[in-house]
């Protein structure tokens, strides 16, 4: 869709779809309920619904770990509105009765609501599958959509194999383009593909059907595209050309983890999408186009460059920028460095009498016999050659303490042997053991190496970050957001701008962080072509970063300080006024989670605000991803207080 609203400054409701509740809906927020949440946002004045992604992931809640590129979550369908559901009627029966089991507050089970989904989706297919095999408008969509073939037979496959990831099935891993096409053309597979690739045509067709009706109302739809794809999905199995199987993607250490994040996720071989003119990029656009008008660029830092980590790092901290600096053995050879200094500064050592105090003597024989191997005649110990990473260390049979101890010093190394007798800065690598032990001379003409060649990585990021971000942008008329939170190299914001791509400003984090003080960014230096928002699905609500995190004093001070001196609290009325002051930006997009709207009533307002996230990063567990609301959206409608608080607080 073509994105309606020009350069007019919209106000935003943030959701997530199994967030939802309305009159009648479901335990879980589905597809048509998006058309009476938007008639909600339009009496609040907004113009704009943004939702999390909506993709297939399986047993995961994460929306972020998805099973395909374009296949929908079937979790979403409505049963009871399909076409086929009365000749199912025990299968709506038993979801009403599940539905039913809701507690009033719950976070939604999600693995329980997806079973359950699932089953009636299996009933209601199982009494009509003679009709939906010979059924036009099926296969219709699948001629339309080349990806439904593979995910198709992919999810069966899956489903065959308990659920395993395609790496540990006995066969059919790693299958040419032909051998899926044979694979879909099976007729004993047919009627389970089928199964698959119906609930999609169904999904497409409620989404669709929604989609158009909050378009209908005036309401931009935005969407959001992860940048990078599960190990376990549709697209890796079946386009393994387009990744790079040997690294993973994750960030490097920051204020809020010490070792980093290892994401799990493969990295793009950029090169192979652009022999095929970046095709499944391409496609993913397009895809989302068909509902919405604008979109989230997820972690749009990765179009730039990734932080990149071996397949046996378990953190992120021994990752590297790709592309980013690197050093040849040769040039830093030339620079005075020999091959015995290289391997101190790339290979950790452990002096024995350290390690003799770190390892209880009861396991000091294992340790040197399982991952070390003494250096000569010398009290000093390095790792052996099958130790990898992390992950090996972890998989050693010693205790918990001594593993930690081994993966500290794994990690303690100035330079990372990338291969090709290449070297790349860790993270790092001036609080490191060898570091330390260099010269005033060697420091200072290893930095000046370093800094030639960050300064040509940052040139290689820009002109990467704008091929490919030109790409997105001509693959369709929608309006593409990016989230550009993190350390942002300066080629970032600029190629931003030159290509009209709003950037995400939220204000807790809007500091001049290089200078005294780190004051708050006045608002007027958001800059129009932006987009604010209070508190995203990884943060806290505003009202729980204001009573539970640091920086409320200097923010009042900065954005509100007819609030000064700040309360302790964030009661109704100042939620609103701090709502009113960021109103004000001159961002192009105002986006308010749907919490923080809710806690402008004490009516609405959870008791405790950690209640009302949506994520915790670093954590997987059931609290996560599962958050709905309280009031239904028919009921917050036709609270007029309510709703005039969100009009005075949000309005533009």
């Amino acid at each position: 869709m073509r994105y309606p609203a020009g350069d007019e400054r919209l106000f935003g409701i943030s959701v997530p779809l199994g967030s939802i509740k309305v009159h009648g809906g479901w335990r879980v927020g589905e597809y048509p309920d998006l058309v009476p949440f938007a008639g909600l946002c339009k009496e609040l004045g907004a113009r704009l619904l943004q939702l999390l992604p909506l993709n297939d992931t399986g047993g995961q809640s994460s929306p972020y770990s998805a099973l395909s590129a374009f296949a929908l979550h079937p979790l979403y369908i409505r049963v009871r509105d399909l076409p086929e559901a009365a000749a199912a009627p025990g299968a709506v029966e038993e979801l009403e009765s599940f539905a039913a089991k809701a507690t009033s507050g719950e976070r939604f089970p999600y693995g329980a609501c997806l079973d359950a989904k699932l089953a009636a989706l299996r009933a209601v297919y199982k009494a009509s599958a003679d009709s939906i095999a010979a059924d036009a408008g099926l296969a219709s969509f699948e001629s339309d959509r080349p990806w439904l073939r593979t995910y198709a037979v992919y999810r069966r496959l899956k489903s065959s194999y308990g659920e395993q990831a395609w790496r540990s099935w006995p066969d059919h891993g790693r299958p040419t383009r032909g051998e899926i096409d044979t694979l879909w053309d099976d007729p004993s597979a047919r009627r389970e593909q089928l199964f698959h690739a119906w609930m999609q045509y169904r999904a497409a067709e409620q989404f669709g059907a929604a989609a158009e009706a909050v378009a209908g109302m005036g309401l931009v739809l935005l969407g959001d595209i992860p940048i990078l794809m599960n190990d376990d999905s549709a697209d890796v199995w079946a386009d393994r050309g387009f990744f790079d199987d040997s690294l993973r993607a994750g960030a490097p250490p920051d204020m809020y983890s010490a070792v980093g994040q290892n994401w799990g996720f493969p990295i793009y071989d950029w090169a192979a999408m652009a022999e095929d003119g970046y095709s499944f990029w391409r496609a993913r656009v397009a895809e989302a186009a068909r509902y919405y008008s604008a979109y989230r660029i997820d972690h749009v830092l990765g179009f730039f460059r990734i932080w990149a980590l071996g397949d046996r790092d378990e953190t992120g901290c021994l990752g590297r920028f790709v592309p980013g600096p690197e050093l040849g053995a040769d040039e830093l050879t030339r620079s005075g460095f020999s091959e015995a200094r290289l391997r101190w500064l790339s290979e950790p050592h452990i002096p024995g009498a350290e390690l003799r105090v770190a390892v209880p003597a009861t396991e000091a024989a294992s340790v040197v016999d399982a991952a070390l191997e003494r250096i000569g005649d010398e009290d000093l110990f390095k790792f052996k050659r099958s130790i990898r990473g992390e992950a090996d260390i972890g998989a050693l049979p010693l205790g918990g303490a001594t593993r930690d101890y081994l993966k500290d010093r794994w990690r303690d190394r100035a330079l990372l042997a990338i291969g090709g007798g290449r070297f790349a800065p860790t993270w790092s690598y001036r609080g490191t053991r060898a570091w330390a032990s260099l010269s005033d001379g060697e420091r200072s003409v290893l930095e000046a190496m370093l800094g030639i060649a960050s300064a040509s990585a940052e040139l290689d990021w820009e002109d990467r970050g704008r091929r490919l971000l030109s790409m997105l942008g001509s693959a369709s008329d929608m309006l593409p957001c990016a989230e550009d939170l993190g350390a942002v190299p300066d080629c970032v914001p600029r190629v931003l701008s030159e290509l009209g791509i709003p950037g995400l400003r939220v204000p807790r984090w809007m500091r001049r962080w290089d200078e005294p003080g780190q004051p708050f960014m006045p608002l007027s230096e958001y800059g129009e072509l932006s987009a604010c928002t209070p508190s995203v699905h990884d943060t806290s609500t505003l009202r729980g970063w204001w009573e539970r995190e640091d920086g409320r004093d200097a923010f009042v001070e900065a954005y509100c300080p007819e609030l000064s001196p700040a309360s302790a609290l964030l009661d109704p009325e100042r939620e609103g006024a701090v709502l009113a002051a960021l109103a004000k930006a001159p961002s192009k997009l105002f986006v308010v989670q749907l919490q923080d709207l809710l806690d402008l009533s004490d009516r609405y307002r959870s008791d405790d605000p950690s209640d009302d996230r949506v994520n915790v990063p670093g954590s997987v567990d059931e609290f996560n991803w599962t958050w709905r609301m309280g009031p239904g959206a028919e009921e917050l409608e036709r609270d007029r207080a309510w709703t005039a608080l969100v009009r005075a607080g949000c309005g533009r």
